[in-house]
């Protein structure tokens, strides 16, 4: 298999967040959320119905990694101030969604499962974000020790 050139990927959503937030100002900051907000907001993984076959075994995961689209994203930036911050950071040490590349990831609880639907907590996605790829969250990816930059967690 030959590597691709770059900047000749393309990617297909393999399906859509169902979400009680409709806009992205629905979803406060993490640092400004009220304790607890993001274990109690809860919705939906749909996958359309020809990957469902790909969630098999993916219930005995407590926790999913969820690769999506800012699709709401207008435009990108190299830095930006974020929320509650003075200072401009580089775009890649935030969670900005004004990427080069709008593509952001997550971490949601896993609830259950029916079909191509996983039920999850956890969620901070608008409503219809389209979903690029699922994976499990495994000890490996959770370090014992995280630095954290420049935010003060």
């Amino acid at each position: 298999m030959k590597p691709r050139p770059e900047g000749l990927f393309s990617f297909r959503p393999v399906g859509r967040v169902r979400s009680p937030f409709k806009r992205p100002e629905d979803i406060p900051p993490p640092a400004f959320a009220p304790p607890g907000f993001f274990d109690r907001a809860r919705g939906e993984l749909r996958v359309f119905k020809k990957y469902e076959p790909a969630l098999k075994d993916t219930e005995g995961f407590s926790h999913l990694i969820v690769i999506f689209v800012f699709h709401q994203a207008s435009g990108s930036k190299l830095q930006a101030v974020p929320p509650g911050q003075t200072e401009r950071r580089g775009i890649f040490a935030t969670r900005s969604p004004h990427r080069p590349n709008p593509i952001g990831l997550t971490v949601v609880r896993v609830l259950g499962r029916r079909g191509p639907v996983i039920r999850v907590s956890g969620l901070d996605l608008v409503d219809g974000t389209p979903i690029l790829d699922i994976k499990p969250l495994t000890e490996r990816d959770r370090p014992a020790r995280v630095r954290t930059g420049w935010i003060r967690t």
